[in-house]
């Protein structure tokens, strides 16, 4: 039997892969900046967050521009760009609406919900690439909206914030239904996750 190579993990990976790391590391450290302002109140950390969205979106368009350019992929390529989009479009979306006060519990229900969509859409665009890969052949189209379009809702959260609609004066509002409180903004998110999934949404692919 032969010995595995001292990181032989990483001496598989292609350039592209590096760069879907780095989108999953924005990620990331966009859910780090959340957590600093939620204990410090800054502004540069929420502003940083909002930066690493449109970082984490050029990472994603580039690996798959470097995959094609060097006509060179791993086995792992395709996972590693699914794991690291539901990272940075999906868990951290979550978390900066969260962060920004779309924090009561239907709130929660709804940012939960865009995010098991967005594993969903993710999981059914690999299972269709597969099935498609394997005559021979490439998607040509997506069914429902690409998760990385999450940014958008970033984008007018990101607005909101910068004119003062949050914590207490978010748009639209506060409602108490029931129990709990819910904010009609966070609706920005169920509605991008009903996209992701739907099955009736195609979009050819470029």
């Amino acid at each position: 039997m032969t010995k595995p190579r001292h990181f032989s993990m990483l001496r598989s990976f292609a350039a592209a892969d590096f760069l879907t790391l780095a989108n999953a590391a924005c990620g990331m450290v966009a859910i780090f900046f959340c957590l600093k302002y939620a204990e410090t109140g800054s502004a540069a950390y929420i502003w940083g967050a909002f930066g690493l969205f449109p970082l984490a979106f050029l990472f994603d368009m580039l690996d798959g521009w470097v995959a094609r350019w060097r006509r060179k992929h791993s086995a792992l390529g395709a996972d590693l760009d699914s794991l690291a989009d539901i990272v940075s479009f999906g868990v951290a979306p979550a978390v900066v609406g969260y962060t920004l006060g779309l924090d009561g519990v239907w709130d929660g229900v709804v940012l939960v919900f865009f995010v098991v969509c967005g594993i969903a859409r993710l999981a059914r665009f690999n299972v269709t690439a597969a099935e498609v890969a394997a005559r021979g052949e490439k998607v040509p189209y997506y069914e429902g909206t690409p998760i990385p379009t999450s940014v958008f809702v970033i984008l007018i959260l990101a607005i909101a914030y910068g004119t003062g609609n949050v914590h207490g004066e978010i748009w639209g509002g506060t409602l108490q239904l029931g129990p709990w409180r819910f904010h009609p903004l966070v609706l920005l998110y169920g509605l991008s996750g009903s996209l992701m999934v739907s099955a009736t949404l195609r979009i050819p692919r470029p």
